[in-house]
């Protein structure tokens, strides 16, 4: 999986289809950018060598491979095969990955990946702001999504697994504290930091789309006792966001990726 595939561009290793990783490659199509993805599906990254050389182990490779395994921690089971060379570019371990072209810097965390693609674009532009206050206020915005991203994190892995209503809760406060403010940008400005599309607008979306998962496991939250946090009815809450967000998902730049991440969520 890549766009616009070469040997000197940027690299990310990662599950896929992940909408995190959205945000890259979304930005490299509207700055007509090459950015190499490598990866394979959640089960299947436990078989892949983690490393800026990612690729899938065979099974005789992976019975070998006793220098590179580690335990797994959040969001993986089991052992995952992992480079010395991987950990030093990435202290924290985890996807996505992104490297510089010669795999000598590690660059980690999506909207940190992302602000590296909007950074290599030639020419200046207003996605990642005209001057130190514009590129501030789209940082403040991409600051804000990270925090709701982390309570969205705890919310998945207890989807996953057993819900609580301690974690539904404080999750359904996390999404209206995000969603609210949100709304309120979009009330003043026709994009979320302005009068123009930047980075803030393309990680809202794709933070989006990643909750929609949650409509993929709408029986089983059920069965718990419990309901989707992104049902309808938020949707009716929030006019300006999602309206936005559904306008934003049929573009160019998006419907690649966020069409058929979309549509595998109706049809689950």
């Amino acid at each position: 999986m890549s766009e616009k595939t070469s040997e000197g561009a940027l690299r990310i290793f990662s599950y896929t289809p992940n909408p995190r990783i959205f945000k890259a490659s979304i930005v490299a199509r509207l700055c007509d950018l090459e950015i190499d993805i490598r990866g394979s599906s959640v089960q299947d990254l436990a078989k892949w060598l983690w490393d800026f050389h990612a690729r899938p182990l065979t099974t005789s490779e992976i019975k070998e491979d006793k220098d590179n395994a580690r335990q797994s921690r959040i969001g993986f089971k089991g052992t995952l095969h992992k480079t010395e060379e991987f950990l030093k570019a990435h202290p924290f371990g985890t996807v996505p990955a992104a490297f510089s072209p010669d795999g000598s810097i590690g660059i980690f965390e999506s909207n940190s990946i992302m602000r590296a693609v909007a950074r290599l674009k030639k020419k200046p532009g207003p996605l990642y702001g005209t001057n130190p206050f514009s590129t501030s206020r789209i940082d403040s915005f991409l600051d804000v999504s990270l925090v709701f991203a982390n309570q969205t994190q705890k919310y998945f892995m207890a989807v996953f697994g057993e819900m609580t209503p301690e974690v539904w809760n404080e999750s359904e406060m996390a999404y209206i504290t995000y969603l609210s403010g949100m709304e309120d940008a979009l009330e003043t400005s026709p994009f979320v930091a302005g009068n123009e599309l930047t980075l803030a607008d393309i990680c809202l979306v794709c933070e989006l789309c990643l909750c929609m998962m949650e409509r993929k496991f709408m029986r089983e939250l059920e069965k718990q006792g419990f309901q989707c946090i992104l049902d309808e009815r938020r949707e009716r809450e929030y006019p300006n966001v999602f309206t936005h967000f559904y306008r934003l998902v049929k573009t160019a730049a998006f419907e690649p990726d966020c069409g058929p991440y979309l549509a595998s969520m109706r049809n689950a």
